[in-house]
Order: C-alpha cells, then structure tokens, then sequence
C-alpha cells in the first residue's frame, strides 16, 4: 500500500471521506514498512535466523520474550494482590482452582490479543478505531479510559500504601501518590536508553514481587496437601455467599480490560514481516510460549499469597487479631481491628499489619517491597495502556511528553484527590467500587477481540477456526455474566432506592450498547442472517484498507530483514 493510501485511510478514519477506497482489484501490496502508526518504541527488536533449530529455538524464543511479562504484571497488581490475601482469609484453599481457570482464560484471551496485533501490524485500538463508527468508536474509548483510570487508581493507591507502611506512616497516602506519579514519570523514559533494558527493569519488579511474596510462603510454610487439593479439585466445601462472591471477583480482578490493548501493541515491538506467513506463524507460536511462561510465573506470585494468607489467617477474628497486634510491642496497630468475633477482613495495608504482628516487622517490610513493586510495575504498563488506547482511538499525533503528560493526568487526578480526603486505613469500599467499574468495562474488550480475530477480512489465514470461535464466545459470556453477577451483589449492598433508580437506567444504557456490539461480533462469527442494509458500513464485512494479508508470499520464501 502506498503512502498516498495511508494518507487516505487515515483521512477516512478521520471521518473525512465517506465511502471506503476501491480496492476491489485485488492489488494490495504487502506492507513491510511505513506503518500509519508505529508502536509506543522507538525500536523494534531483530528475531534471529536459526537454520540448525527450525521447530524451536531458544535464541528466538529469547527475542520474543518481553511483551508477555510486561501484559503479564496487570494480573499482579495490588487489586489482584488484596483479591489473593482476601481470598485466603475469607475462604482459605478452596477458591485455588478459580484462581487457576482464571488464568488459563486469561491466557486464552491474551492469545486472540498478540494474534491481532502480530497478523494485522495494528493494535485492538487501531483496529477499533478503523472498524467502528463514529458513534460507537467514542463511546467505546471512554469506556476503555474509564477502566484505565480505575486499574491506575488501585495501582498508584497500592503503591502509596506501600511508602506508607515502609516509612512506618510517616509519609501519608497523598504523599506516597506524589511519589509514585514522580518516580513513574521517570521510570517510563528508560526506554530511551533501549526497549530491552527497559523489560529488563520490568523483568527485575517481577523478581522482587517473586522474592518478597515467596519469603512470606517460606515464613508461613502453608500445608501442601491443602494447597494441591485446593489448586486440582474444583470444590468449595462449607461455602456460602462470602465464597462466592470472592471466587467471582478473582475472575474480575485477573481478566481485565485494557490489557487486551495493551498485549495487542506490546507484539508491535518485534520486527516480524507481516508478508510472510511462516514469520506469522512462528511470531504466533512464539508469543504464546512467552505468554504462557509469564502467566504461569505470576500465577505462582498469586498463590503465594493466597496460601499465606489461608494458612495463617483463615478462621481468625477480629478479636484474635487484635490481641496479637497489642501483645505486640513493635506494632501498635490491634486498633484497626474491632474487639469482636467476626471473621478477620484483610486489605493490603491491614495485610501487612497482619503479617508484621504474627511473623514480626521484616515480614512487615518485606510485603511492603513487595506491594511497591506490584504498583510501580503495574502503574508504569497502565500509563503504556492509557497512550495505546488514546493514540489508536484519536489518531493523535503528539509528542512523547504530551502524551505522558495528559494520560497521567486524567488517570491521577482522581486518585490524588481519593488520597487526600481519604485515609489509609478505609479504602476497601473504594476498591469495591473500582473493582465493579473494571468489571463493566470488560465487555468493551473481549468482544471487539474476539469480533476482529474471527474475521477472515482483518486476519486472512489466521482468523479463528470454528472451535476457537465457539469456545470463545462461550468464555466471554461466562466472564462477563460472572463479572455482572458481582456488579449486581454490589449494587444491592448500597441499600438505597435512589442508587437502584440510576443502576436501572444506566443498566439500560449500557445494555444496549453491549448488545450492539455483541450482534456484530456474532455477524463476525458466521451468523450471517443478523446482517441487514448496508451492514458493509459497519465495517465487518468489507474493510480491505487493513493490511490484509492476501498477497503473502509462500512459505517457503524468506524475505530479507
């Protein structure tokens, strides 16, 4: 395609022509390079030849490693760090399991995001910005930013709660945002010294989080017999609503939103010839073992701290808890927990307080490292996140500081202003209200993936199979039936009819636009007697001016780099 068509395309993205360009003959030109929108990196990463291991290599494998550990760190955010401690206080072992399914989903779900991203050179936001209409496409990037903003808004929080446990309260929640939002700032201009040693820094958060949350499972030393038993048999012995609603918000808490976009721009970073299908396909297979390494080691992260917190906290009260803390003169805290017998409920900050009475401060400390390194990782690819979307929706064309600079803002605002009115010990029902906002906004992710990767006009080859299509569909409407069960138990605890009245009307809303996606997604997936009038206008039948891949070269051609 010429630069003269990508001139086109964007004008038309604009909304500044009206009908698609003609490309009815067919003569597509492979696109190697002149992207309309390059990735957030300045660089992009060269992928060895190796003729010795053409199944496998590890020279390869190492060239593709980076992306996955990067989308990997949103599931070991401090929002799934307090689901974790919370799910083993509340429900000790037994909600393992969920745990595990979730993050094979996850890692489903991943998979349709780095295929998208790999096969059409463009990210989820590209893509939806190129596809939709006008119309759906704003409504859409809000509902993205508004999730955005409730992931940073735990993540920054997180990271204050962290400061302000090592400083032993010293610094207060607001200072500790400050602190974040400065360190962050710098943080996110490594990549200027080179995209490798910036994923090294990311590589490195994640071995603090592994080292801190792993010497609190030694210190602890949870019984391996419960663990196994919890993790393999899917079972909830004794459970009730308490149980139920934590497995449901685990499932929240691991599969998010926005990073479907950010996986899908995170592939970008590797110089792959899209006109090739065998690099395609080895890409593919690469990133997905990456994935899968990295999900597998955050998903240990989590159970270590489930399995902390179930072995020693389950079954405790209040009352337990808090005459612990005052025997013990290091800490002085038993006055967050009540003097009563009801079951001991933990948050991060109280987390910690928890860990320092029972097992002394370096158990303290060492989760406060540990809750650092979970919510500077996780704030640094959420900023990465914010820019995706805002570029690829807006089509903005800003420098880098400006970019940062309004992303931030919109993201910490909210949260600085939370610090400030708010103190550290009661954000627990702020966190509840972020975790059902996320929850909302999952739709707006899953289904315009699983839309774009099932059709043949956007992936060619690499659509997904019928399998992958049916078995996809289903996931999602689990998820997110799940993800609505726990909006709906949230909203019946606020206990006033004037919360029901607006729940109901923005239920509405909200309903119908879900559904409006959720028909062209089944359009995308093969049911075409949904199509009506001039459906071509949605863009999901004909929208050739994405970098299809029709003319790829055979398999057997190896291009040079």
């Amino acid at each position: 395609m010429s630069d003269q068509n990508y001139r086109n395309l964007d004008e038309c993205s604009a909304g500044d022509c009206d009908s698609k360009p003609d490309v009815s003959d067919g003569g597509i030109d492979p696109v190697i390079q002149g992207e309309p929108f390059t990735s957030y990196f300045d660089e992009k990463i060269q992928i060895p030849e190796d003729e010795v291991h053409s199944w496998f290599s590890f020279r390869k494998l190492w060239a593709f490693t980076g992306p996955g550990f990067l989308m990997s760190i949103a599931y070991l955010d401090p929002g799934n760090i307090e689901s974790d401690l919370q799910s083993g206080s509340v429900a000790g072992f037994k909600l393992l399991w969920v745990l595990l399914t979730a993050t094979i989903i996850g890692l489903l779900l991943q998979r349709l995001a780095a295929r998208l991203g790999v096969v059409t050179g463009l990210h989820l936001a590209e893509v939806c910005n190129r596809q939709y209409p006008k119309v759906p496409r704003i409504i859409l990037w809000l509902m993205v930013e508004l999730a955005i903003i409730g992931s940073d808004m735990q993540e920054v929080i997180g990271s204050a709660i962290a400061i302000n446990l090592l400083s032993v309260g010293i610094i207060p929640l607001w200072g500790g945002v400050l602190i974040t939002i400065a360190d962050t700032f710098f943080f996110l201009f490594l990549d200027k010294y080179g995209l490798r040693k910036l994923e090294a820094f990311f590589g490195f958060l994640i071995a603090i989080m592994a080292v801190t949350f792993g010497y609190e499972y030694v210190r602890v030393r949870p019984d391996q017999g419960k663990l196994l038993k919890g993790m393999f048999f899917p079972y909830c012995e004794g459970c009730g609503p308490a149980q139920l609603e934590q497995a449901v918000g685990i499932v929240g808490a691991v599969i998010m939103p926005h990073n479907m976009y950010l996986h899908s721009a995170l592939v970008k970073s590797r110089d792959v010839n899209r006109s090739n299908k065998k690099e395609v396909r080895e890409a593919n297979k690469y990133f997905f073992i990456e994935s899968s390494i990295a999900l597998f080691l955050s998903f240990l992260i989590n159970v270590f701290v489930v399995a902390v917190f179930a072995e020693a906290f389950f079954g405790k009260t209040n009352m337990e808890v808090s005459t612990q803390c005052f025997n013990q003169s290091s800490s002085g805290q038993g006055a967050l927990f009540p003097n009563n017998t009801d079951p001991l409920k933990v948050d991060i900050y109280k987390g910690g307080v928890v860990l320092g009475c029972y097992f002394g401060p370096a158990a303290l400390y060492i989760w406060a490292v540990g809750i650092l390194a979970a919510g500077q990782s996780s704030t640094m690819t959420g900023t990465y996140s914010g820019q995706f979307v805002m570029e690829g929706f807006l089509n903005l064309k800003w420098s880098r500081f400006a970019r940062v600079v309004l992303t931030r803002s919109i993201a910490i605002t909210p949260t600085l202003l939370v610090a400030i009115f708010q103190d550290v010990e009661h954000l627990t029902g702020m966190n509840d209200f972020l975790n059902v906002l996320q929850s909302l906004q999952l739709p707006f992710a899953l289904i315009p993936i699983l839309t774009f990767t099932s059709l043949r006009s956007v992936m060619s080859d690499f659509a997904n199979g019928l399998f992958f299509k049916i078995a996809g569909g289903i996931l999602i409407l689990i998820v997110c039936c799940i993800n609505i069960y726990f909006v709906v138990v949230y909203v019946s605890s606020l206990g006033h009819v004037g919360f029901y009245v607006g729940a109901a009307i923005l239920s509405v809303v909200y309903l119908c636009f879900v559904g409006y996606l959720t028909w062209q997604c089944l359009v995308a997936l093969g049911l075409k007697f949904l199509e009506c009038g001039q459906t071509y206008n949605l863009g999901l039948t004909t929208y050739p001016e994405l970098f299809l891949l029709n003319n790829m070269e055979k398999e057997d051609v190896s291009p040079s780099r």
